[in-house]
């Protein structure tokens, strides 16, 4: 095998100067990726305020090559560069920090289009010292370096920048962690094959081998030349207006505006229909003439044709536009337009809605094809397995305490609600586990007949002690022990598809009833047990066991009585509930692609490649603020069950931020991590109060030792006048709630410094808002 080689300079000595380069196998640029001196200088260049100071700290950043990998007399220069050694690939540089995480996003949809140009194409995608962007490209056939910077950048929605177009280019290195994604092409030597088909479609077009002119500059035709930008895209200028309208380019909304009045308009009807499109789309561009201009298609019309069919659409009385509404929406939310009724009234019922278009790789493909009314049931089911697959990630909680990824979630639905669409999502998210297991029980299997059929004063083989992760539901305890024991500090798993089959083997005895192990397993927490007889398993373990269950309603009443609604289970589980599917119409569901499924194990790869304790400040600020918030709803409505299931319903959405943040690659938490965790945690909390929160309330009313809720949109302590006595509240509660209580509620407030007490018997609001 060919070693893969890298042009560098380590700036590790006064000699190793901008000019310096020399050629290194790709190990030694890992290894100066992990360099303990490099991981100081990035920290010192994001820490430091002044730009004269960043810059020098710049400086001495090591840096690679992207175009060559020999440059003779270890000169970078024009000069001396060795064609024979081009890479056939370049590095596009996003500098703007406000299109980082777009254009982050974008790449990876170019990488997985299937047909598209870019499917395929990215090698590689790391940070900059300053958190800017580079992602690594291989060259389409016959493309020049400037032709494909350009061409891909119009893909991003970027600018490209022109000074990445010279062949002696150099590109900052960054410590490992800045990593985001490499593919196994990344500085590949291509067979002599390719290489020679490359360089004749450069040669043809009389270029050097390497796609170079006379002058050693590669060939750039510039905005106008070439298959780079077509008569319908205006050239790379500065922009006047927003590309953007609620964060989808214009250019994408115009595509679906085509895609569902017909098509683009052909010859004879390019007037018309352009008249139609900016009647429509002037209601999203602030009925400026000149900004649908600027975002407008031309089809080989005039500047002046343009001006005259936009101003005639821009005279007629606004109306607004609801298909754009539509279509906008649907773009938003990464969903197909059809569908946008049926998400927002999701989106009512629930109080959230998922942003498709945002999610990170592995989630994104769990949706696809589901109905956008099924979209949180899907999400909540792989949760489990995909936290089950980072099982060696520990966590900082805002607490303080460190958390491992445990996960269990119930996936409710009456019968026939196409509970199976879950199912399909968790059969290919555990895909990896099953092919590993499967060897390992045919292992277990053949020690058995081994140990069945040997003789009696013949030794027993040896127990092989495999490691099996997945376990069905009705595994015993003293399997599941055994399964622990072996799993060599890793995550089990389990799908069942009937909760009442979980229900009904807990209920057979103490051999096989798991609810302790599941409470426990929520917090790493520590089980065990201990028997005298060798047939049953004994030991003391701590519990790592995520799971996934569908199931009816009937049978998780059935499952969560009093003792688990009481005991903590309860708030333990992420529940998410189908979509009444009574009188409904049959939802058409889509099929996965290939590649969709192969993105899946790329996520499921990546996240079993993190260790370690992950620090997320962000994450923990924005899911402290929400608990917080909760907390303040709770007690001014002395909820106590919201206040119970806050808590932990917290606790779920951050675990399930940090999963999106590890799946997202990049180096901090996104605003998509943070909102999705939050809407995770609002999903969360809504659907535990809605399934065991009357259950709950009962328990606390019969102890009479707290308090029910008055009413579902109403704050008790609002409903107070500025100065009230213990009569009044006690009027409002209507004797639901005891004296102590009472007293207890007093005292919260007076803690919070919500009211003062004025006398014996009176207390004064001081908190009248919020």
């Amino acid at each position: 095998m060919i070693r893969r080689m890298i042009a560098l300079n380590p700036r590790q000595t006064k000699e190793q100067t901008r000019a310096f380069v020399q050629t290194s196998p790709l190990a030694d640029y890992d290894a100066l990726t992990q360099s303990p001196r490099l991981k100081q200088l990035a920290e010192r260049i994001n820490t430091t305020q002044d730009d004269e100071q960043q810059r020098k700290l710049k400086g001495w950043l090591p840096f690679r090559c992207p175009h060559y990998t020999r440059f003779r007399d270890n000169q970078r220069d024009r000069e001396h560069i060795d064609p024979e050694s081009f890479t056939w690939q370049t590095c596009v540089d996003i500098d703007d920090a406000s299109l980082v995480e777009e254009a982050n996003m974008r790449a990876e949809q170019l990488d997985i289009e299937i047909g598209g140009e870019w499917q395929g194409m990215m090698l590689h995608k790391d940070y900059s010292a300053r958190k800017k962007l580079h992602i690594d490209i291989r060259l389409p056939l016959g493309m020049t370096v400037p032709e494909a910077q350009r061409a891909y950048c119009k893909a991003l929605g970027v600018a490209p920048d022109t000074s990445c177009f010279t062949p002696e280019r150099f590109i900052y290195i960054t410590p490992a962690e800045y990593e985001i994604y490499r593919a196994d092409g990344w500085y590949e030597v291509l067979s002599d094959d390719e290489v020679a088909k490359r360089r004749k479609a450069y040669t043809d077009r009389g270029l050097s081998i390497d796609g170079r002119t006379e002058d050693g500059s590669y060939f750039d035709p510039g905005d106008d030349g070439g298959n780079i930008v077509s008569s319908d895209t205006p050239p790379d200028t500065p922009s006047k207006f927003p590309q953007k309208f609620k964060g989808v380019a214009y250019t994408s909304i115009i595509a679906e505006y085509w895609r569902r009045t017909g098509g683009e308009p052909s010859e004879g009807e390019r007037n018309k229909r352009l008249h139609q499109l900016a009647a429509n789309l002037r209601a999203i561009c602030d009925n400026s003439e000149e900004w649908l201009l600027e975002v407008m298609p031309s089809y080989k019309l005039t500047v002046q044709e343009m001006r005259s069919i936009i101003h005639s659409a821009c005279k007629e009385p606004t109306k607004g536009s609801r298909l754009m509404d539509r279509i906008v929406n649907a773009l938003e939310m990464g969903i197909s337009s059809d569908e946008t009724e049926d998400a927002e009234a999701v989106a009512e019922e629930t109080g959230v809605k998922v942003n498709v278009r945002t999610l990170p790789i592995g989630l994104k493909e769990s949706l696809v094809g589901v109905p956008a009314s099924m979209h949180m049931p899907v999400l909540c089911s792989v949760m489990p397995i995909a936290a089950a697959y980072a099982d060696q990630v520990e966590v900082e909680y805002c607490d303080g305490n460190v958390h491992r990824l445990g996960l269990m979630s119930i996936i409710r639905g009456e019968q026939a609600s196409n509970k199976s669409v879950c199912k399909n999502a968790v059969d290919l998210w555990k895909r990896q586990l099953d092919e590993e297991d499967a060897l390992a029980r045919k292992r277990e299997e053949e020690w058995k007949e081994r140990k069945k059929g040997r003789k009696a004063n013949e030794k027993a083989p040896e127990d092989p002690h495999v490691q099996i992760r997945v376990v069905p539901v009705t595994v015993s305890c003293s399997t599941l022990l055994k399964r622990f024991k072996n799993a060599r500090g890793h995550t089990i798993y389990s799908f069942g598809e009937e909760l009442d089959t979980l229900r009904k083997t807990n209920g057979a005895g103490s051999w096989s009833s798991k609810y302790d192990i599941y409470r426990l397993s929520f917090d790493f927490g520590e089980w065990g047990q201990d028997y005298n007889s060798d047939q049953a398993e004994s030991g003391v373990v701590n519990v790592a066991y995520n799971w996934t269950m569908l199931g009816t309603n009937g049978a998780l009443r059935k499952c969560f009585k009093q003792d688990n609604i009481e005991n903590g289970l309860s708030s333990r589980i992420l529940v998410a509930e189908m979509p009444d599917s009574a009188f409904s119409k049959m939802p058409k569901f889509g099929k996965r692609s290939a590649e969709d499924e192969a993105r899946i194990q790329q996520a499921v790869t990546r996240l079993r490649g993190f260790s370690g304790l992950m620090d997320v400040p962000r994450l923990r600020k924005a899911i402290e603020a929400w608990a917080e918030e909760k907390r303040v709803e709770a007690a001014k409505d002395i909820d106590h069950v919201k206040d119970t299931y806050r808590k932990r319903a917290a606790v779920i959405g951050f675990r399930c931020g940090v999963i999106f943040h590890l799946l997202s690659g990049c180096a901090r938490e996104s605003k998509a991590c943070l909102d999705f965790a939050l809407m995770m945690g609002e999903y969360c909390l809504q659907q535990q109060i809605k399934t065991f929160g009357e259950a709950l309330r009962n328990e606390y009313v019969n102890a009479q030792d707290e308090c029910q809720r008055y009413g579902a949109n109403h704050s008790i302590f609002d409903q107070l006048s500025a100065s009230f006595t213990m009569d009044d509240l006690r009027a409002l509660k209507r004797g639901y709630c005891g004296e102590s209580a009472l007293r207890n509620i007093i005292t919260r407030w007076r803690r919070d410094g919500w009211i003062e007490k004025t006398d014996s018997k009176h207390w004064h609001k001081v908190k009248v808002e919020n």
